[in-house]
């Protein structure tokens, strides 16, 4: 995976600051933004994510729950909904970035202590480690 995959899983994980996170996005072309809420997407189902993820994630992301991302993210359906997401104006795409980096992060949690808790070899789940770190870059 790229070095897009492994900044997005940092902040997902909290080994890098959200806010961080947000300045990098902020600083990306718009193509390059949609390709990265695509990738948060995917990652995001990759997860087993699921829709009672929503809640916690708002509070994580530190967004209101009546922010359009946040609505719909509560909506059922994922899939279709973080399709919907992903897709909304570029005056949402910060409030976007933020929910489903959180949302990753919550799923992630979970994956991990349900599938990964004696060890993987996701190397996102060595992040923190420097474990897998060659394979992360290559």
């Amino acid at each position: 995976m790229g070095e897009r995959a492994v900044i997005l899983n940092g902040l997902a994980q909290g080994i890098r600051p959200l806010d961080q996170g947000v300045e990098w996005f902020e600083g990306l072309a718009g193509t390059e933004q949609f390709e990265v809420l695509r990738d948060l997407a995917g990652f995001c189902i990759q997860a087993r994510a699921l829709i009672e993820d929503g809640a916690k994630s708002i509070r994580r992301a530190g967004i209101r729950p009546t922010h359009t991302p946040a609505v719909l993210i509560t909506r059922g359906h994922l899939t279709e909904q973080l399709t919907k997401i992903i897709n909304l104006p570029q005056d949402e795409r910060v409030k976007t970035f933020r929910l489903l980096v959180a949302l990753l992060g919550v799923a992630d949690e979970r994956r991990r202590a349900r599938f990964c808790a004696n060890g993987c070899g996701h190397f996102w789940h060595h992040l923190g480690t420097g474990a897998g770190s060659e394979a992360a870059t290559a």
